[in-house]
């Protein structure tokens, strides 16, 4: 399987440039194969108890759970990914409609994060991913706001640089939202936490396919 996979869940795409590689593994999970579908484009698997989409799919490809269970639909289709090796997640149809369901998936990027892989949520004009212990470089050519947060507990040894507003060696708790609506400044970026971990969202629209080949994890 392919090192990339694109998982596409339920939720709204909110006009986010789908970043598709040509040897990318693609999940849809549940009622995200409408999606697809529209689109025209054909997973490699179909994951879900399959409530929002109203009826089983068919097909060798699908892999049905029932709808008591533990885990969201995009949490069955992440661990689906990381069994198969996937060391880059695309999510989309992770952010928007229920408020609850956007909680889970940005804690879902923590999942991924927590077994050494990365993941990112696309949507609403924003990419969001977890790193813990390590770093996250931007090229100079990164405009807008970026936002850090700590993500499941304390986050220690903070550093951001090339940032309008730099950090070095600080401590970040979830009850402070110190980190919120930095800026780039039009130099090469990073984003760095020695211990623990940070939830990073940033302002696009589109995944930059730099991230593939940068050392983040």
């Amino acid at each position: 399987m392919s090192k990339i996979c694109c998982i596409f869940g339920a939720g709204e795409t909110d006009g986010a440039e789908v970043f598709l590689p040509a040897d990318a593994f693609v999940i849809a999970a549940d009622a995200g194969l409408e999606y697809l579908r529209k689109a025209r484009i054909s997973p490699d698997l179909i994951v879900g108890d399959f409530d929002s989409l109203g009826r089983i799919p068919p097909g060798p490809n699908v892999v049905r759970h029932s709808p008591e269970k533990d885990d969201t639909d995009m949490l069955l289709a992440v661990r689906e990914a990381l069994a198969r090796g996937a060391e880059r997640l695309l999510l989309y149809g992770g952010l928007g409609g229920r408020l609850d369901h956007e909680q889970a998936n940005l804690q879902t990027l923590a999942f991924i994060a927590e077994r050494g892989a990365q993941g990112f949520l696309i949507g609403r004009g924003f990419i969001c991913t977890v790193i813990r212990n390590a770093r996250l470089a931007f090229a100079a050519a990164d405009s807008g706001t970026v936002s850090i947060f700590a993500c499941g507990g304390t986050a220690k040894g903070v550093c951001l640089d090339g940032l309008k507003y730099p950090l070095s060696g600080y401590t970040l708790t979830g009850a402070y939202p110190l980190g919120v609506s930095n800026a780039f400044s039009g130099r090469p970026a990073s984003v760095s936490v020695r211990d623990g971990a940070l939830l990073v969202m940033w302002r696009a629209r589109a995944f930059d396919p730099a991230f593939i080949a940068r050392e983040n994890i």
